[in-house]
């Protein structure tokens, strides 16, 4: 298990973000794990996980936010 807490946001070429979201998608599908590499770091997402859409604005710009969240298990 993760020790520290961990705060990264990584930019992806869109070919490289399409590959993920493929990735993703046919993992959630298929009702199988999902395992990607941040960072550096590689991070195993359950089956459990919940996905949200997150839609911010400011005067200055949009942002959508695609997240999956789960509960660690100790």
């Amino acid at each position: 298990m993760p020790s520290k807490s961990r705060d990264v946001e990584k930019e992806y070429s869109k070919a490289e973000f399409v590959a993920k979201l493929r990735r993703l998608a046919d993992a959630i599908e298929l009702g199988d794990r999902f395992e990607i590499q941040i960072a550096g770091e590689r991070i195993l997402v359950p089956v459990r996980a919940e996905f949200t859409v997150e839609h911010e604005r400011s005067d200055e710009e949009e942002e959508i936010e695609f997240q999956i969240k789960w509960s660690l298990e100790k």
